[in-house]
């Protein structure tokens, strides 16, 4: 499976499994909703004091598992990740792309003052993953 393949696959889809590198170089795997943008870049919401923050500010590679209905459809994209700054302020740049990232998910929100006090109160961030490489086996 190609890169392009697997983002055509991952696009497809919102649900995933993020996969970073623990201090002991063991894996971690989080249950994630993800979002890709126009450029391509995998786009995740994560909080400041999670083990998969924590080990992306030590160790930038992440890997992203999507999977279908069918057990054997599925990709794995591998890429560097990037973190945006935490939430400061419900106007900063970091909340703004919080909001753009929700409304690709999710549409609008109910009271978009309250989640931009949320983001905050909650330390939330952006996950940025450019895909590099991929593996896995498409559905039939």
């Amino acid at each position: 499976m190609d890169l392009d393949q697997a983002m055509e696959f991952v696009r497809g889809g919102r649900e995933g499994v993020l996969t970073t590198i623990r201090r002991d170089g063991r894996p971690q795997l989080s249950n994630i909703v993800y979002a890709v943008d126009g450029t391509g870049t995998i786009r995740i919401s994560v909080t400041a004091g999670r083990a998969k923050t924590k080990n992306l500010t030590r160790d930038p590679r992440a890997s992203l598992y999507v999977r279908r209905e069918s057990f054997w459809a599925y990709a794995v994209v591998d890429g560097p990740a990037e973190l945006t700054p935490v939430a400061g302020e419900p106007d900063d740049a970091t909340v703004d792309e919080l909001v753009e990232l929700y409304r690709s998910l999710s549409g609008e929100h109910d009271d978009w003052d309250d989640y931009r006090r949320a983001m905050v109160a909650d330390g939330r961030l952006v996950l940025r993953v450019t895909p590099t490489s991929a593996y896995g086996m498409l559905p039939s």
